[in-house]
């Protein structure tokens, strides 16, 4: 018999056998392979991503250019620069608090297309700005966007996703943010910063042209009693020729078990805290790598430093390899596994695509909806303290001193990684919250 996720110990064990289900199930896996309706879902959702991560480095060109601007309402002092960069992240903290309300009430597609609201405005305001209130009221209303997409999008993917391309489907989130980054980048070297704003729209139109065609997830629909739309939602995504009787029937079993609210006493179980604790972490260690503040900042970081090549450049090709990192994680991490890339690969590989992976993944059904906008609403509120200091520890003791706090913080990152986190390759979400639900060794004692 297979070894148990976590290693966990017990001849009754038998969350996780070596071998599917019988055959419904193996046909339902392969039908969905056969099938490119999923990824077409998949790709209409992870356009929200997109637009995440443009608006993430979007002051990355634009504050330098405005420090140097000739117009005294946008002309940026030192202090007021850190308030555009870190603004994003306390709008994402706030996107994330709605999602732990909208993605349970409209759902996790409708959450996602509402997101566009915002990031229009937000969009739009940059674009037309004439004081720095403008710019901070549309770097707020993006980052309001793009914390509601980064708790809705994940939770969304996992959920439409087969087994066996969960790892590769869950990766594309961070790909396609990487992707907005290094648009942004690119364009910064040909556009001056308005009409980067004016650019941002268009990914948020074609969003959510593609995500009205597209199905609910069968499990949120499943949820509220949505039966019959559940299974044709199924049935869309995994095609004409797939039997999806025996995995409705899964989910079905999954969501009647879980379909009462989550009580106090309920969150107190350990099958039901412990995942969320381990999500919980795994997204407040991962900003404190400094991912966020080094991007926001990444064109200022290359003036301050004594590089060859021009700092626009320099941060083209920053773009260029984190998107060939998250490529390679999307092809290897149902390979590889989730840890395995945690221990030995760079932020682009590991803990910039896996962490959202795994939080989608762990989280029950019960409370995935609320526990995922907590996650991202921890995330961003770690992200806006790094990223609202970064500017000012530097000035006053220097690049090195976040950049060794960043070092060690990746040290902590490696024994949490051993020590916590479960494998979930290959798994159905309802495998990996049967594990939890055993009660056996806990790995957070």
């Amino acid at each position: 018999m297979q070894e148990p996720l976590l290693g966990a110990e017990g001849r009754d064990y038998d969350t996780f056998p070596e071998k599917p289900p019988p055959s419904p199930g193996e046909r339902t896996r392969v039908g969905v392979l056969q099938n490119k309706r999923v990824f077409l879902a998949t790709f209409a959702a992870v356009l929200g991503n997109f637009s995440f991560g443009y608006a993430l480095v979007y002051t990355s060109p634009v504050i330098p250019a405005l420090e140097h601007s000739s117009d005294p309402n946008l002309n940026l002092t030192k202090t007021q620069a850190s308030w555009f960069g870190s603004v994003f992240t306390l709008g994402a903290a706030a996107g994330g608090l709605s999602a732990m309300v909208l993605n349970d009430l409209l759902g996790r597609k409708l959450s996602i297309m509402f997101s566009a609201v915002p990031s229009a405005a937000g969009y739009a305001l940059m674009a037309g700005a004439h004081g720095l209130w403008m710019l901070l009221l549309g770097r707020m209303l993006t980052g309001f966007a793009g914390g509601l997409t980064a708790a809705c999008i994940p939770v969304y993917v996992s959920e439409i996703a087969p087994p066996s391309v969960r790892g590769a489907l869950g990766a594309t989130p961070q790909l396609m943010a990487v992707f907005g980054s290094l648009s942004l980048y690119a364009l910064g070297l040909l556009l001056p910063w308005r009409w980067l704003a004016v650019a941002g729209e268009g990914p948020v139109l074609v969003m959510v042209l593609l995500l009205s065609c597209m199905p609910n997830s069968p499990r949120f629909l499943l949820s509220k009693g949505r039966d019959a739309e559940a299974l044709q939602a199924l049935a869309w995504l995994r095609g004409p020729d797939a039997d999806t009787r025996w995995e409705f029937e899964q989910i079905q079993d999954t969501v009647r078990r879980q379909s009462s609210h989550l009580s106090w006493a309920e969150a107190r179980d350990p099958h039901m805290y412990r995942p969320i604790v381990i999500a919980l972490l795994m997204r407040f260690l991962q900003q404190l790598t400094g991912i966020t503040p080094i991007l926001v900042y990444l064109q200022s970081i290359f003036d301050s430093t004594a590089v060859l090549l021009p700092p626009k450049v320099d941060a083209a090709i920053v773009g260029a390899v984190r998107l060939l990192s998250v490529l390679i994680a999307a092809l290897t991490m149902d390979l590889a596994g989730r840890k395995a890339l945690l221990f030995v690969s760079g932020y682009a590989v590991g803990w910039g695509p896996i962490t959202w992976l795994l939080m989608s993944e762990i989280l029950p059904l019960r409370a995935r909806g609320v526990a995922s906008g907590l996650c991202v609403l921890v995330s961003w509120l770690t992200a806006f303290a790094l990223t609202k200091s970064f500017l000012l520890v530097t000035n006053a003791f220097g690049l090195q001193a976040p950049f060794f706090f960043f070092a060690a913080v990746c040290l902590v990152n490696l024994a949490f990684t051993g020590c916590c986190v479960p494998e979930t390759k290959g798994r159905s979400l309802e495998q990996i919250e049967s594990f939890f639900r055993t009660g056996r060794r806990s790995f957070l004692h």
